[in-house]
């Protein structure tokens, strides 16, 4: 019975879960960068909080906007009296019991409030615009994670391989160890160091497949799909010089103008000196009218009436509320302006980073690429002289790992241009 339970917690609870994984991606799909970076911005749980807060500070300019109209309410109550009995004489005693019955209809509407209400819908509608910057540097730093993730999936793929063919190398050289140790032209001690050197290309290699496991999973975090079925991706890991001459001020221009996170706290800023004004105003009076018609009685039909009027409220004394309030709303004022300054410095610094790295990625492809070539011609060189009778297994060795780091060295620098092409774009506030 319990095996039947569990089977179907099973399907009541992790199939679903999975087929909503499979109607994201299917088992087996191609992806490619773009596809990656759109199933992030629709399914990671970011993007979700960040559009709810967008709608909750909409949904504030609303409220604030509510004063505008008139407020109405409708009271019904009823109530039984039993008069206490008197026990002076001179005082006729009455134990009547009777029923009050009581309804009432109330308007009131805001007449003039010295500019709160609208100063109140202003600050709610910066707070919106701040909102919505920070859900376009939600959707930036998830754009990046994505693109980070990504080629660091091809990065590990790509060191996979090497280690695979490595491993493969130094397998056909313990044949060959062999083969000459059979036939008496070479020594033990060759055989010996071919196996060990094998025994090394198996470990790195089982290192570089657990690498490619965890780029894996940190790429299905980033589009937010964590129990993804298993897909591949394009290699787009290529490299490719900028296509568009920028300088750094250009990009530092760019950066002040389109970074949302920066957008968002001048937004708040506004929203702050606008709430030192809305304070200011509660030393100012308010003007509202109001209405209302009862009906009230012991029985039915009730007795009705009614009333109209206007009120002037001024106020006069608040045990210095409205004094700290503006110290306050002035506090915070000076704290978002000290935070914008230290965004602004933030900025620059991530600009001129982002810049130099991607300069410096440039010009490292190219010299990789150099050493891979030249690593390359060096193995062929040392394979020739032993297999030739006149090498020995140590320069074979060294060529091989020299070859291995080349190749890992160029794909380094292939991810690292990939990213740093990445950051600038994010630092300059450009998807």
């Amino acid at each position: 019975m319990k095996k039947v339970i569990s089977i179907l917690l099973l399907l009541v609870f992790i199939i679903p879960f999975k087929a909503g994984a499979e109607d994201v991606i299917k088992k087996g799909e191609a992806l490619n960068l773009q596809q990656c970076i759109g199933i992030a911005l629709e399914k990671n749980p970011g993007i979700i909080a960040a559009i709810n807060t967008v709608d909750v500070n909409q949904s504030r300019i609303g409220q604030a906007k509510a004063n505008y109209y008139p407020q109405i309410n409708l009271s019904s109550g009823y109530s039984r009296y039993s008069p206490v009995s008197s026990s002076i004489s001179s005082i006729p005693s009455t134990s009547h019991s009777f029923d009050q019955y009581s309804t009432s209809a109330t308007l009131s509407q805001n007449i003039y409030d010295f500019g709160k209400t609208p100063t109140q819908v202003e600050i709610q509608r910066l707070n919106f615009n701040s909102s919505r910057s920070d859900l376009e540097n939600v959707k930036e730093q998830i754009i990046f994670n994505v693109k980070q993730a990504y080629y660091g999936l091809l990065q590990a793929k790509r060191n996979r391989d090497v280690a695979a063919e490595t491993v493969k190398q130094f397998q056909q050289h313990l044949e060959q160890a062999k083969g000459f140790y059979e036939v008496g032209t070479k020594p033990k001690y060759d055989v010996t160091t071919a196996e060990v050197n094998l025994s090394n290309a198996r470990l790195n290699l089982i290192k570089a497949e657990n690498a490619l496991g965890i780029a894996r999973v940190n790429l299905n975090n980033a589009i937010g799909v964590p129990d993804a079925p298993e897909y591949t991706i394009e290699d787009n890991l290529l490299f490719h010089k900028v296509n568009y001459e920028i300088t750094f001020e250009n990009a530092l221009s760019r950066a002040y103008k389109n970074r949302p996170d920066l957008q968002s706290i001048i937004a708040k800023k506004n929203a702050a000196e606008s709430s030192v004004e809305l304070v200011k105003k509660g030393y100012y009076p308010t003007l509202s009218g109001n209405a209302a018609y009862n009906w009230a009685g012991e029985g039915f039909p009730l007795d009705h009436g009614w009333n109209a009027g206007v009120t002037i409220t001024f106020p006069i004394f608040s045990g210095f509320l409205t004094k700290y309030q503006v110290e306050e709303a002035r506090s915070n004022l000076n704290v978002l302006k000290a935070n914008e300054e230290s965004l602004k410095q933030s900025v620059l610094l991530d600009v001129q980073q982002a810049y130099l790295n991607l300069k410096q990625a440039e010009e490292s492809v190219p010299t990789a690429e150099l050493a891979v070539r030249q690593a390359t011609e060096n193995l062929e060189i040392a394979n020739g002289r032993y297999a030739a009778g006149v090498g020995n297994p140590i320069e074979v060795t060294d060529a091989e790992v020299t070859y291995s780091n080349a190749k890992l060295s160029y794909i380094q620098a292939l991810y690292n241009h990939k990213v740093a092409q990445a950051s600038l774009e994010k630092a300059m506030g450009s998807e």
